[in-house]
């Protein structure tokens, strides 16, 4: 991994230090060029010529994100966000009154407020597991659950996005294999930062986005979906044309692969972006780019614990995402330094993540997420920037 490249190649390093990337990250210049470049052809061609006469670049999405989570292409869809694929996901199953869904107290915002939804609409039972003391996921209350509920989901967020913390989202595969419990993984904060492979965790489905540590353009997203979905014919409750044929007055036929899950329009030039940003982080090697960020973020919580603030994230295993506050549970004086002196950061609030900032006693937290683009000396000075806040 050449990071002196790796910076040459993103422009927006400069005049700043970016530490955002849970957030939306900052793009390679060819991600951009390739995105531009399919814009032109737009113009020149059309949006729809334009898709035709590029097939190579749009297969490369589907070849790139199999490449990233070691699956198949026809395992991939394309969709325009984490949560558009997550919503696509949970309409595909036959919920009824009665059902069963088990999640976790950290599971993303937006998918607890989905889960909300069905209950409301269909009446369904939503239980969340208790984590150990230690802070990781209870397998044996997961199991005792499982028995006692058979469960029509279970759900969980590989890394929430307001704590470091990394769940042991392959254990809990391990469950829905052994009893046949559909999977569902939002792995939006871990694709491309970390090492993600769909075959170890043995999910149904999981959701990413482009944005954040893959470093696509923004609208972006996939959605991967295993053989038992394709096999037991599932799909999502709105298809369009490109999910399947219509073949009768009332009936159709669906797409064999993950497309089923896909919609005929979507935007073309973003799409051969983020396939460009997949194939970037390919080129590095996840496992690089995961003992790289694993470095940076190890300096700067210890940095933080030592200068007295209260480092929020908790569990054995921490990602780059690094959440923290003054002793007093304070942000302000944080959040007007960093500003300051163009420190790109994300403050998260108690509506972010209601149960796990409760269980906390916070209101806000400062959030920063370095990537591989940063520099051990990044740290150190936005750490030297903070050490006298608290004293």
């Amino acid at each position: 991994m050449n990071l002196e490249v790796i910076r040459q190649d993103t422009p927006g390093c400069s005049g700043k230090i970016f530490l955002n990337s849970a957030g939306a990250s900052l793009m390679p210049k060819s991600v951009v060029e390739t995105t531009i470049k399919f814009l032109y052809e737009e113009q020149e061609l059309g949006g729809y010529a334009a898709a035709v006469q590029n097939p190579g670049i749009i297969n490369q999405f589907y070849e790139e994100t199999a490449k990233l989570i070691n699956t198949k292409p026809s395992h991939i869809a394309f969709v325009s966000s984490s949560t558009d694929g997550y919503a696509k996901a949970l309409s595909s199953i036959d919920f009824r009154e009665g059902d069963c869904i088990i999640t976790t107290n950290d599971d993303y915002i937006s998918n607890q407020i989905a889960f909300i939804s069905l209950q409301k609409r269909y009446h369904i039972e939503v239980i969340r597991v208790d984590n150990l003391p230690d802070h990781e996921l209870d397998l044996e209350a997961f199991e005792n659950l499982i028995k006692k509920y058979n469960p029509k989901l279970i759900a969980v967020t590989h890394i929430p996005t307001n704590s470091g913390l990394i769940q042991n989202i392959e254990g809990v595969g391990k469950l829905c294999k052994q009893y046949d419990v559909l999977y569902l993984v939002d792995a939006c904060q871990s694709v491309g930062q970390i090492v993600v492979d769909v075959e170890k965790i043995h999910c149904d489905f999981l959701t990413a986005t482009g944005r954040k540590f893959i470093r696509g353009p923004r609208g972006t997203g996939f959605l991967y979906v295993s053989d038992k979905v394709l096999n037991k014919k599932m799909y999502p409750l709105f298809l369009d044309s490109f999910g399947a044929q219509w073949t009768a007055f009332d009936d159709f036929q669906l797409n064999d692969t993950a497309k089923r899950f896909e919609f005929f329009e979507r935007p073309y030039a973003a799409l051969a972006g983020f396939a460009e940003a997949l194939r970037y982080a390919n080129a590095i090697g996840m496992d690089q780019i995961e003992n790289y960020n694993r470095k940076l973020t190890d300096t700067l919580r210890i940095n933080l614990q030592n200068y007295d603030f209260r480092v929020l994230d908790q569990g054995n295993r921490l990602s780059s995402i690094v959440t923290f506050c003054q002793p007093d549970g304070r942000v302000e004086n944080i959040h007007k330094v960093l500003s300051d002196q163009k420190v790109f950061f994300k403050e998260n609030s108690r509506q972010d993540a209601l149960i796990d900032f409760t269980s906390k006693n916070v209101d806000h937290a400062i959030r920063l997420s370095p990537h591989y683009f940063n520099t051990m000396e990044e740290i150190e000075r936005v750490s030297q920037l903070l050490e006298n806040i608290n004293h």
